[in-house]
């Protein structure tokens, strides 16, 4: 369906923010504690963590993760990208709802 590969993406983003909340509220933390915290399988923690790591929002510690250098802007823009993926969706909408 069209709407099938945006839908697996914000389920992405909402597991990869779920394991960042945890991280950044409980770090240093480890994977199969992340994993008892947000009830997702280990695997599924592992990628989010490497993905997260990858964009600078986490870093690993002798200890666990931890918050990485580009955590606080990402959380400073957040409200202004999720509003522009709000405005987007609306005008997506409006077009769907027009005829």
């Amino acid at each position: 369906m069209l709407f099938d590969q945006v839908n697996k993406e914000l389920e992405l983003s909402q597991r990869h923010l779920e394991v960042l909340k945890v991280v950044v509220e409980r770090g240093p933390i480890g994977i199969l504690k992340l994993a008892e915290e947000t009830g997702m399988p280990t695997h599924k923690v592992r990628y989010s963590l490497r993905v997260l790591e990858q964009e600078q929002l986490i870093k690993p510690s002798s200890h666990g993760a931890v918050a990485g250098d580009s955590v606080k802007d990402f959380l400073s823009d957040f409200e202004q990208n999720i509003n522009e993926l709000i405005d987007k969706a609306e005008a997506v909408k409006k077009i769907g709802t027009s005829f």
